[in-house]
């Protein structure tokens, strides 16, 4: 026996009512992204390695799938080389292309490719797969699509406020009301490090941090002290573990934190911008709240930083992030380019969606009506009929296979059952003398004779 076929781990084969969801989340997407002005863009699904390599840092550099030249690649190798077993020397040799990581990187490269043909600032939005050889698991894979909105060219902060209104007009869009929108500063967290006298150890104070709603405030301070912060600065950091109150409440605390940091008070001051434009312009459905927890990659941001999560109650990671980064195209040479931008969790969204039922009842739906097929005459007068109905939009086939006993009638209305078609059109002997046409509810059994002018104005 032949092995049965599968596919590579970290992937995913989606059915048609999982693409038409899938489709469905990305044109909401997509809409908004259009309605804010953001121009589509497209790169390659693989890059130059040099463009990839070392733009993620080690970790990220392993997780980069590796193209391997066509041809004899192995006969340009020197002995040395092969027979050194390096990794760093055999790679460039072997692999000069990468599947992309994400879609920051290569619009990175794109931007400066084209700077001369650009407008800024320059908004753009790319829908499109990366792919990243990590350990699979449950909502992590190996494949999987990027939906990001960012703006180059401009440090206003009023690209932040329309971000925010972005994220609350799509999430109001799928209908996926009570999101919170977790905003802070990567200069607030700089001016915290600052006040506790832990500058040079900025990453592992907010990795721990990080952790405080999930650990707990003792176990975030023992952790603190394995990385070599002083006693003296924790007792420094204890308002933040006691930080409560709305936005305003919170902003006013982090003032005495962070009097004699002036990069912390620049944070503050941008948040305060943000914040109270949001409170004059109103989000529809979704709620901003300041997180002084929040990180996300800290190497990369420079300013604002955006983290979504699902309604309460629901068990889900972040559904969306990004933020302010000052220095995008800088790894390729265009320097002082500020941008900001934010990213759609795709995979976690259809979850949530699925979990609360809000994917609508029509999305599935795909053929609308199908006629039966009993052989070739009455085949032919429902062709011209499905033709005619696809021409006023509507989704119609015919089977394709005569019906030449009673047991393959069932078998096509079986087939319109599991293909949850709502109608069938039944054009036997009889229905084809009158020029009528037989139109069954699957749903309801009902039964109406009907001329095609009446077939269509039912199915409408």
């Amino acid at each position: 026996m032949a092995q049965k076929p599968s596919i590579p781990k970290g992937t995913r084969d989606f059915n048609a009512e999982e693409v038409a969801k899938r489709s469905y989340i990305m044109e909401t997407i997509k809409a908004q992204f259009q309605i804010f002005g953001f121009q589509p863009i497209e790169t390659p699904s693989f890059e130059n390695s040099d463009t990839l390599m070392g733009k993620y840092g080690d970790e990220g550099d392993r997780l980069i799938f590796k193209i391997l030249n066509s041809g004899e690649f192995l006969k340009k190798i020197s002995e040395d080389d092969y027979s050194s077993k390096s990794e760093s020397k055999l790679t460039p040799k072997i692999s000069e292309k990468a599947l992309r990581y994400d879609l920051t990187v290569p619009f990175a490269r794109y931007v400066v490719q084209h700077q001369n043909d650009i407008e800024f600032p320059f908004k753009r939005y790319q829908i499109q797969p990366v792919w990243r050889a990590d350990r699979p698991q449950k909502g992590r894979f190996r494949e999987f699509f990027q939906c990001d909105a960012d703006v180059v060219g401009s440090k206003s902060l009023f690209q932040e406020v329309e971000f925010v209104q972005l994220y609350d007009a799509v999430f109001s869009a799928l209908k996926l009301e009570g999101v919170t929108i977790k905003i802070n500063n990567r200069k607030i967290l700089s001016g915290i490090a600052e006040v506790i006298g832990a500058q040079d150890k900025l990453i592992d104070f907010t990795v721990a941090l990080d952790k405080l709603d999930k650990i707990g405030e003792e176990k975030v301070k023992e952790e603190m002290r394995g990385k070599g912060i002083s006693e003296e600065g924790i007792e420094k950091l204890q308002p933040l573990f006691t930080l409560k109150g709305d936005f305003g409440d919170q902003i006013e605390s982090l003032k005495t934190i962070l009097s004699t940091s002036e990069v912390g008070l620049k944070g503050i001051d941008e948040l305060e911008f943000i914040n109270t434009a949001i409170l004059t312009l109103e989000l529809k459905t979704a709620k901003l709240q300041l997180d002084v927890t929040l990180a996300r990659g800290l190497n990369y941001y420079t300013g604002a930083i955006f983290e979504v999560s699902a309604p309460e109650g629901v068990k889900m990671g972040s559904i969306g992030g990004g933020g302010r980064y000052d220095d995008l195209t800088g790894i390729f040479g265009l320097k002082d380019m500020s941008g900001v931008g934010i990213s759609f969790g795709l995979d976690r969204i259809y979850l949530v969606l699925e979990e609360l039922g809000l994917f609508p009842s029509t999305i599935a739906e795909s053929t609308k009506v199908l006629f039966i097929n009993f052989g070739d005459k009455e085949a032919m007068y429902s062709l011209g009929a499905v033709t005619k109905l696809r021409r006023a939009n509507i989704k119609a086939e015919l089977f394709p296979d005569a019906a030449v006993s009673g047991k393959q009638m069932k078998k096509q209305m079986n087939y319109a059952n599991r293909r949850n078609i709502p109608f069938v059109v039944i054009m036997g002997d009889e229905e084809l003398k009158s020029e009528i046409f037989t139109l069954k509810d699957m749903i309801s059994g009902e039964q109406h004779k009907v001329d095609f002018e009446a077939l269509l104005a039912l199915l409408k």
